[in-house]
């Protein structure tokens, strides 16, 4: 917390839980480490894999400001080595750059998270550091220390005006209350008394309470991570990857396939049609099947350059149709950007990411409306 500002911290030890966290913030900080030796990425270049990986998951989930912290400097040899520096300077620039960050706006900032160094306050051990200076759309700014460039971040903007996508994060059955949901307000405004449908399960009830840090809330906004109480509704009728919208304004759908561009960023083989990874998409992790691959295409233009390939491989993009293997809950990047974009799973890695086009809903068909949500229904 600052006097400017306050902000909350999404801590992720790996790679795999980075995945959950990432999607909640509107900055990364991703850490490279200066004392360990750096070999070849499965990406190309010596930015180590998990450097990649998480610089590379949080572009996919939308995360649009980064800072590079780079750490245990004073375990360089010799300690606080601007050599070292550089060096990790010049290959995470590369690779941040080939995955779609512009390096002129990622502030680098060489710190010992062990002992402060450049922190919270400018280092005596780096006097070689001028410090970071980078370029936004807000204009310049400038500074030395970690604290520094995340003041420099700017808040991210919250669409309320659209119709309200809460994607599940888990589901609590808590004594006394009742079946507690708990998510992130991606788009839209939940309040208590809304009646709210889950997708892909179908299913319609009234919101009773809306709980942030303990705190009751009159609304939940964009950003929010919060609680809600649902009447009627038992615990195992949710889950993880299920999506929240208003019932009476959009509400989420069951997606039968869809359309999306896909990049293949680390694949040792061939993919061709009937590969099935698993899809980290907003909350979700469920295998897709690639049905057809539609078409190869230039990966910054979107230019066609081959019709029905046969495979695709590293460093192609494609127009591909995917069917999940189960129940889920998808939308186009157009209209709900944080439901829209996601990364493909393989090997204990990221091999690929992509953005829908278009989504073929299910037709609906069971479902459940509970008694609270009918009686609400009749009230307005």
């Amino acid at each position: 917390e600052r006097q400017s500002r306050h902000g909350r911290r999404a801590p992720c030890r790996c790679h795999q839980s980075c995945r959950r966290p990432a999607g909640e913030v509107g900055g990364a900080c991703p850490w490279a480490s200066s004392a360990a030796p750096w070999r070849r990425g499965p990406a190309g270049g010596s930015c180590p894999q998990t450097c990649q990986t998480r610089a590379l998951l949080a572009y996919t989930l939308g995360v649009k400001q980064m800072i590079v912290g780079v750490n245990k400097m004073d375990t360089t040899e010799p300690p606080f080595s601007q050599t070292r520096f550089e060096e990790i300077q010049k290959e995470v620039s590369a690779y941040i750059k080939k995955i779609g960050y512009n390096p002129a706006t990622v502030p680098f900032v060489p710190i010992s998270g062990w002992n402060g160094d450049n922190m919270l306050e400018p280092s005596t051990n780096m006097p070689w550091y001028k410090g970071w200076s980078i370029e936004r759309k807000s204009g310049k700014s400038e500074g030395k220390t970690l604290l520094q460039a995340l003041d420099a971040m700017e808040p991210p903007t919250r669409p309320t005006d659209k119709p309200l996508r809460l994607p599940l994060q888990d589901v609590y059955k808590i004594g006394g209350i009742g079946t507690v949901p708990v998510g992130r307000v991606e788009t839209g405004v939940l309040k208590p008394g809304m009646v709210v449908t889950f997708a892909p399960a179908n299913l319609t009830t009234e919101v009773k309470s809306v709980e942030m840090h303990h705190e009751a809330l009159a609304e939940a906004v964009p950003g929010d991570n919060v609680g809600f109480n649902v009447k009627n509704v038992s615990v195992k009728e949710l889950r993880r990857g299920y999506v929240c919208g208003d019932s009476k304004d959009t509400p989420p759908k069951a997606t039968e396939e869809f359309t999306a561009q896909v990049i293949v960023l680390n694949h040792p083989g061939q993919i061709a049609n009937g590969y099935t990874p698993v899809l980290d998409c907003h909350t979700a992790h469920i295998a897709c099947k690639f049905r057809e691959i539609k078409e190869k295409c230039d990966r910054r233009s979107g230019k066609k350059l081959e019709d029905n390939p046969k495979f695709i491989k590293s460093g192609d993009a494609a127009i591909i149709d995917l069917v999940p293997s189960k129940p889920m809950c998808v939308e186009t990047f157009t209209d709900f950007p944080p439901l829209g974009r996601f990364a493909v799973r393989d090997m204990r890695q990221t091999v690929a990411v992509g953005v829908i086009k278009s989504v073929k809903p299910k037709e609906a068909s069971g479902g459940k409306v509970t008694k609270a949500a009918e009686k609400a229904q009749k009230k307005k």
